[in-house]
């Protein structure tokens, strides 16, 4: 399955037939504030990988910051089935605010229904029903679609469980390191290597679609920008330029690619027009100006420049005009990439030893530091806005990915387990659900 492929059914769930019925811990850690989690239930789904599709909605729900699931050892009704609502005062009596269940349904064409109820049982109603239909071979990805409405409806944001993240895998010794392009579901499984490591990978970025790629290989004499396409496989080269790029990055239309070129002492950005190959150059300050990130109206474009001395971010219009900067306080900035709502860039800080992922206005106002430690680098958006994964490394060397909230609340490991730099992280493989199932019983919560 590629990163743009959906399943075949989603729609609200009315009324199903009762069907008689692992992933690792992921340590997250809340701290610099008062976050009170909300006590969800989330009993094991009835059916075919029931146990397993909850088990991966618990673990997504509890690294969002937003939920805390409760031991299903606890639980003091058993006999939940989607025909019927939950017993009330068994579930207030041990403090859930909300109950999820589900059952996996399995259909003559060989595919499973996978329908699931989420009830607020202090106010006995029911806030979001829904049922999706696919192979049992995607029961992870189902578990992530479900967690996706679980967390739109109960934050009123919508999700980011069910994507990707692109990536440099690395191993071998630090001297021989091999790095390959990587893609991995968000939580860390089903990777997929996408190159051999015959070379070094640099700067691997989505297309806003998630269909295609863009990334820098790097060889023994040459320096290349590659566009690759995840369906079909096909990889091409954007052409030969006359120095080295680096950090290429698609427009939010996916019709240009911007990028850096290191010529003659000087680093300049560049943008291509994918349809007629033609490059312009955006700035010709000297020094190293890098990094671009267009804003997500692809009306302007965020870097990093030393050209007043020190490492800064600057904004530019996407024809190169107004440049102007913005970082105002001390230490070095790069990186930035812009929100894909907009309303932040996030950045890397140099400053006092450590390395630090940071957020602030496209005006440079409201500048937050939200992870530090020995190194980070490389910041990417999740496609909500709300969470930036990035890479963190120890002093032994090994690199790999974080993620953390735009509060600094919620830090901790994202479910990759390798070493691994660089991430981007994908959209959301399918539109958000329309309605969430709302309003489709009795006994709905009012809107």
């Amino acid at each position: 399955m590629t990163a743009g492929a959906a399943l075949l059914v989603l729609a609200p769930l009315t009324a199903l037939a009762q069907t008689p019925a692992q992933t690792p811990a992921q340590e997250v850690i809340v701290d610099e504030g008062v976050l009170r989690p909300l006590q969800i239930a989330v009993a094991p789904f009835s059916g075919q990988f029931g146990d397993q599709i909850s088990e991966v909605i618990s673990t997504n729900l509890r690294r969002s910051g937003f939920f805390e699931p409760m031991n299903p050892a606890g639980f003091l009704q058993r006999d939940l089935n989607l025909g019927n609502a939950p017993d009330f005062p068994l579930w207030t009596q041990i403090g859930a605010q909300a109950v999820l269940y589900g059952s996996v349904t399995p259909r003559a064409d060989g595919r499973n229904d996978v329908g699931f109820r989420l009830y607020d049982p202090y106010r006995r109603c029911q806030l979001v029903s829904y049922q999706f239909t696919a192979t049992p071979e995607q029961w992870r990805r189902i578990a992530h679609k479900i967690s996706d409405v679980i967390y739109q409806r109960m934050t009123g944001e919508s999700g980011f469980f069910d994507s990707r993240v692109l990536f440099v895998a690395e191993s071998g010794p630090q001297l021989e390191r091999v790095s390959r392009l990587a893609i991995v579901d968000q939580d860390g499984f089903n990777p997929i290597y996408l190159t051999d490591g015959d070379e070094v990978i640099m700067s691997p970025r989505f297309s806003a679609d998630s269909n295609e790629v863009v990334y820098v290989g790097l060889g023994r004499d040459y320096s290349r920008i590659y566009l690759l396409n995840l369906a079909t496989n096909r990889r091409e080269s954007l052409g030969e330029f006359d120095g080295q790029v680096l950090a290429p990055r698609f427009s939010p239309d996916g019709a240009k690619v911007a990028f850096s070129i290191i010529r003659g002492g000087n680093t300049d950005i560049h943008v291509m027009d994918l349809r007629t190959r033609q490059t312009r150059r955006l700035t010709s300050d000297p020094g190293i100006d890098t990094s671009p990130s267009f804003s997500p109206d692809g009306a302007r474009i965020v870097f990093n420049s030393d050209r007043g001395g020190n490492a800064r971010l600057y904004v530019m219009n996407v024809d190169g005009s107004g440049q102007r900067p913005i970082s105002r306080g001390g230490g070095l900035y790069t990186s930035p990439v812009w929100s894909p709502r907009g309303d932040l860039i996030a950045f890397v800080k140099q400053q006092g030893g450590q390395f630090h992922i940071g957020v602030m206005s496209p005006d440079g106002s409201g500048e937050r530091l939200l992870s530090s430690s020995y190194f980070e680098e490389g910041p990417s958006w999740a496609p909500n806005g709300r969470y930036l994964m990035y890479a963190r490394k120890a002093r032994n060397g090994n690199t790999q990915l974080w993620m953390v909230d735009v509060t600094g609340r919620v830090v901790g490991r994202a479910g990759y387990e390798g070493r691994g730099e660089d991430p981007a992280w994908s959209p959301l493989l399918d539109a958000p659900p329309a309605n969430l199932g709302l309003n489709q019983s009795p006994d709905s919560c009012p809107a």
